[in-house]
């Protein structure tokens, strides 16, 4: 037996109960990410996270000798860049934690921290990663230019 319903009983859904799509657009460098948020057409907001990375400049070449004929610096960079890899770590862990709640993402910045970051949800945040729509290199930005760049690449007004 075939039923047959009218159509209009399919296209009367209440779109008011609808969950609105949480989108966010990350500009990062490696100082600061800029976290802006677009949960409704009319509505954007932005969270700053710093770094709070210390980068090691290599300001000398020299240092006492061992008997192995390398110098003390090898040792000394070794940590520093140990140091600086754990920091980043903390750094995107921390952009990671403040967009989790999002349902699509976009990563827009200058430098190679976007690709890092990107390969850092892949591995270590899957579920997020598969919410990533776009990794775009832009050069530096103000907190309005960045606004206007995902507003206009999610298509809000």
């Amino acid at each position: 037996m075939i039923v047959k319903c009218p159509y209009w009983l399919f296209t009367n859904i209440n779109l008011k109960n609808e969950k609105k799509m949480k989108k966010a657009g990350i500009w990062m460098d490696s100082k600061h990410a800029h976290i802006i948020r677009l949960a409704q057409e009319e509505e954007e907001t932005l969270e700053t996270i710093n770094s709070d990375i210390e980068f090691f400049n290599r300001t000398s070449t020299g240092g006492s000798r061992i008997k192995s004929g390398a110098t003390q610096d090898v040792t000394h960079e070794r940590k520093y860049l140990e140091k600086e890899k754990a920091q980043f770590k903390n750094y995107f862990n921390a952009i990671a934690e403040a967009v989790a709640d999002c349902d699509e993402l976009m990563i827009f910045g200058p430098a190679n921290i976007n690709e890092q970051f990107k390969k850092e949800l892949s591995q270590h945040r899957k579920s997020l990663f598969g919410k990533l729509k776009a990794v775009e290199k832009t050069d530096s930005m103000t907190e309005n230019q960045a606004k206007s760049y995902v507003r206009n690449f999610f298509g809000h007004k």
